[in-house]
This record gives structure tokens, sequence and C-alpha cells, in this order.
């Protein structure tokens, strides 16, 4: 309980955090607002035919936003490998593996606040903004709201996808203990990789490398309509983006416990 309420501490004391996590959810809301703006229903046959995924629209900010969780949960232990306060934690609490926990039960908190407002404020921004576009009830867009199971859904997952996003940044950011070199390595994970698979010439290799990137899995979770067309399924996606969080950190506690400080 120590080691939390130490790591608690810590965290809330760095500017950068705050900043951080105001950056997660108003860049997610905002982008989320922006791209929903720019759809419509002019480009379909008629209003009622288009298959938009309004929710997957309206949380789409979250692929910007993720951003800021790459930063807090690197910076949540590459902070103190760039200052070499990490030598008086480690003697503070000689058990590594209790470190490390702790900082992942801090990390996972305030990233699932954020992002909690941030997918609120999403939801807000598509609610009053879908219908000016097209997508109205009676054309077969009901308003989005968080109590919509398919919309609570998107949103829950939404949330856990930033925290497991944060914690594999933070398994990566012990692993590696440099910051930049941690933060470029997960961002490139997350966005090169999806690119990667597009290249793949057979339609077949596209889909499996796709059920394997970790954002493209990950973000499967969002969707609320024509799941069958989905190379992965949203809660089985959501297990792969887990797989690499849990890897991760086991890479990281691995290192943290072999290593000098």
């Amino acid at each position: 309980m120590s080691a939390l309420h130490a790591e608690w501490t810590k965290l809330r004391t760095l500017p950068s955090t705050w900043w951080l996590l105001a950056a997660l959810a108003g860049i997610t809301a905002a982008a989320g607002a922006a791209v929903t703006g720019a759809v419509d229903t002019s480009a379909c046959p008629d209003p009622a035919a288009c298959r938009e995924d309004t929710a997957k629209l309206a949380l789409s900010g979250v692929q910007i936003g993720q951003v800021a969780a790459v930063a807090l949960g690197v910076l949540a232990v590459g902070g103190e490998y760039a200052t070499g306060t990490i030598a008086a934690t480690l003697a503070a609490v000689p058990r590594r593996g209790a470190v490390l926990a702790a900082k992942s039960a801090v990390v996972a908190a305030v990233v699932a606040a954020a992002g909690s407002a941030g997918v609120l404020a999403s939801l807000a921004a598509g609610r009053g903004i879908l219908p000016g576009n097209g997508f109205t009830a009676a054309n077969g867009h009901p308003p989005l709201s968080p109590l919509d199971g398919a919309t609570a859904r998107a949103a829950v997952g939404t949330v856990l996808y930033l925290v497991l996003v944060a914690l594999m940044s933070l398994g990566v950011g012990t692993a590696v203990r440099e910051p930049a070199a941690a933060i470029t390595a997960v961002l490139a994970l997350l966005w090169i990789v999806p690119v990667l698979t597009r290249l793949a010439g057979d339609p077949r290799w596209q889909e499996r490398l796709e059920r394997l990137a970790p954002m493209t899995a990950g973000l499967a979770v969002q969707a609320t309509r024509d799941l069958d067309r989905l190379p992965i399924g949203p809660w089985a996606g959501m297990g792969v983006l887990a797989g690499y969080a849990a890897a991760a950190l086991a890479a990281g506690w691995a290192l943290l416990a072999a290593r000098d400080a």
C-alpha cells in the first residue's frame, strides 16, 4: 500500500502528468468531433442507405489521443531513469515487482479517468453534430447514447484500449529505460504495423496480420455494426492488445529485476 501511495504522489506532483491527462481527454474529443463533422450522408444513395458506424466515428479521436497515454505510461518510469531517482525508488521498495505493480495501478487509474472524460465528451459531440449531417433517427441512426448496448460496449472498450496502451507503454519504458526511444517504439508498433499490413499482397495474409496488429485489433471494440466484416471480433481484438500489454509488462519486470538501477 505504501508503494501505491508513493507512486501516486510522484505521478500527481509532476506537471507533465496533468498536461498529458488533459491532452488525452481533450484531443480525443476534439479529433473525434472533427472527424464526425467531416462525414455526412451526401455521398450515400440516400440518407437511410448510409452504413457509417456513427459511434466509431465519434470515438475515432482516440487514435490521436492515445499519444498522450503512450507518453504518460513511458514517463511514469522513464522519467525516473532520466533523473536517476529510480535508485531511490528501488531502495525504498526493494521488491521490484511491487514497484512495477504500483506504477501499473496508478497509471491505469488516471488514464481510465481521463479516457472516460474524453469518451463521454466525444459521444456528446457526436450526438450534437451527427443529426445536422443527415444521421437522424428517421434515417436509421438513433442519437448516440452511452446507455445503448453497442455504444456502451464501444465506449467502455475505448477506455480499456487507452488503459492497455498506457500499460504496454509502461512495460516498454521499463525495459528500454530511455523515454524517447520507448515512446517511438510504442508509436511505431501502433501506427506503422497497420500500414505494413496493407502492403501484404494476399488478402488472406492481410486479414491475418490485421488480427495481430495491436491498434487494429484493439479498436475493433469500437465497431457497433457489420461486425461480421471485421478481421477480428471486438473482445477478441481487445484480448490481442491485452496480450501485448502483458508481454511488455512481463519483459519490463524481468529486466527491472535483472539489472542494476
